[in-house]
C-alpha cells in the first residue's frame, strides 16, 4: 500500500560518510536512516546497494526519480526522490566536504577512545 509521506535527506560535516534520511510515516514520529553518501551518488547512475539499503535511478511519470528502498523487521519503505533534488544534495555536500577529503574530517583517535570507553 503506497502511503505518501514527507521525507528529508540531512548532511553533517562531522560524520562527513554518511547521509541521514529522516521520513515521517502516518501516526508515527520520524524515522532516521544512514547510508553512504557514495552510495547515494551511485544511485543517480545505476543499481546500489545490498542487504537492507538499496537505491536506483528511474523514470517515473516522465520525471527522473532516485528510489531509495528500506527494510527492517519492523518494515519496509520505498522513497522516492527526484533525481534533480539528489542532485543538487550532492553538489552541497560536496561543497562542505569534497569527495576523498572525508577522512580529514575525523578525529580517529578520539572515536577510538570513546568506543573504548564504552559511550
Amino acid at each position: 500500500m503506497a502511503v505518501p509521506m514527507r521525507a528529508a535527506l540531512r548532511y553533517e560535516a562531522d560524520d562527513p560518510y554518511a547521509v541521514r534520511t529522516v521520513f515521517h510515516p502516518p501516526g508515527q514520529g520520524s524515522v532516521e536512516w544512514f547510508f553512504g553518501r557514495d552510495m547515494l551518488a551511485e544511485a543517480l547512475r545505476g543499481h546500489t546497494g545490498r542487504g537492507d539499503v538499496r537505491m536506483w535511478p528511474s523514470a517515473d511519470a516522465g520525471r527522473d526519480v532516485v528510489f531509495v528502498a528500506l527494510r527492517a523487521p519492523a518494515g519496509s519503505a520505498l522513497l522516492r526522490f527526484p533525481a534533480r533534488d539528489v542532485e543538487s544534495f550532492l553538489r552541497e555536500t560536496w561543497s562542505a566536504v569534497p569527495p576523498g577529503a572525508e577522512s580529514a574530517r575525523l578525529d580517529l583517535d578520539a572515536e577510538l577512545a570513546q568506543l573504548l570507553a564504552g559511550n
